[in-house]
């Protein structure tokens, strides 16, 4: 090969290579820090970017998104000396490159090591109850003590997770054998509630049923005294209407006697104090005492049309009148019987 042909093509590559060197694009979210001769330089930004080939030198280069660091589980002990399993989730970004890649040697390292014994005095300070209830609290407290204690490594902690706090087995039992005493408390407690709440409906009920049926009795009492008490107007009016006299009221007493003796259980006859009237009633009128006749010849009237009787109404008025004809037929001598109602038994 011609010599000259191999410098033009040593001097070709070597222009490729410091041209290679000179241009560095730097993606989105990402820093370049630069030194040049083992100095801190510059740190170039998202885009094309210009070096001194053979003189600058990229140191490193710094994601700036946010990441996600998964800590294996931590042994911590709690304030009521029970050792706990505890697994972290940090969330962190890079806020000054430069920081982070001068200030220490391993940011990851470091953040894990702080959030280790945070978790340790933050935790600590907790019984097991307390920090399995107050995992907010444990995450802000977290998240703020590692903030503070990585921001002079350019770093800035979001957010901290307890992805799982894991109590001895014996400690797991335990609080299952717990959790069911409760639960069955609370059934229990709800049982109760709802028997209580179901024996009071069923009071209220029986209350209001009683209250419905006694209101119920009343106004049947009410009616059955109205039916009554238009009865006996009714038939008060009948009586009124026939204008019964003094021998037709003695002859049907003497007649209502016998039924007074009535029935094998009455051994005594006990004889009323009106009856020597009523015998007086019945010998004046078959002697036919002189004295004042207009009563005797009174004819008796009785308007049955006037009255809305019924079929057991309509018989009684028509004894009475039967009754008042045959009284009246003795006054006037017409017809004279000998016979007394019968003796009692």
């Amino acid at each position: 090969m011609d010599p000259v042909g191999v410098l033009l093509l040593i001097v070709a590559f070597f222009f490729i290579i410091v041209l290679f060197r000179s241009i560095k694009i730097v993606p989105q979210q990402w820093n370049y820090i630069i030194e040049r001769l083992g100095k801190y330089r510059r740190t170039l930004e998202p885009g094309p970017r210009l070096l001194v080939p053979f003189v600058d030198n990229v140191r490193a280069k710094v994601d700036l998104r946010e990441r996600v660091v998964n800590f294996p589980p931590s042994s911590v002990i709690t304030a009521d000396n029970l050792g706990v399993q505890i697994d972290t989730v940090l969330y962190y970004i890079i806020t000054q490159p430069t920081a982070a890649v001068y200030n220490i040697d391993d940011y990851l390292a470091g953040v894990e090591q702080l959030t280790t014994t945070t978790l340790r005095n933050v935790v600590g300070s907790l019984d097991l109850e307390k920090a399995l209830t107050s995992r907010e609290e444990i995450n802000a407290r977290l998240a703020a003590e590692l903030d503070k204690a990585t921001d002079k490594w350019g770093l800035k902690v979001t957010r901290v997770e307890l992805r799982s706090i894991e109590p001895p087995l014996s400690i797991r039992d335990a609080m299952e054998k717990q959790m069911r005493a409760e639960r069955d408390r609370r059934a229990a407690i709800l049982n109760a509630e709802g028997t209580k709440r179901a024996a009071i409906l069923n009071a209220e009920g029986e209350q209001q049923s009683q209250v419905l049926r006694a209101k119920g009795a009343r106004d049947a009492e009410v009616l059955r005294a109205d039916g009554q008490a238009k009865a006996i107007q009714t038939v008060f009016a009948a009586i009124h209407k026939a204008k019964p006299t003094d021998r037709l009221l003695a002859y049907q007493y003497l007649q209502t006697l016998p039924k007074i003796a009535q029935g094998d259980a009455n051994k005594v006859w006990v004889v009323p104090a009106e009856l020597t009237k009523a015998l007086g009633g019945i010998g004046n009128a078959l002697g036919g005492v002189t004295g004042d006749t207009s009563d005797a010849d009174e004819e008796v009237e009785i308007d049955a049309s006037a009255l809305e009787l019924d079929d057991s109404a309509a018989q009684a008025l028509e004894a009475a009148q039967q009754a008042a004809r045959e009284v009246q037929d003795i006054g006037e001598g017409k017809k004279i019987s000998n016979e007394l109602p019968p003796a009692p038994a």
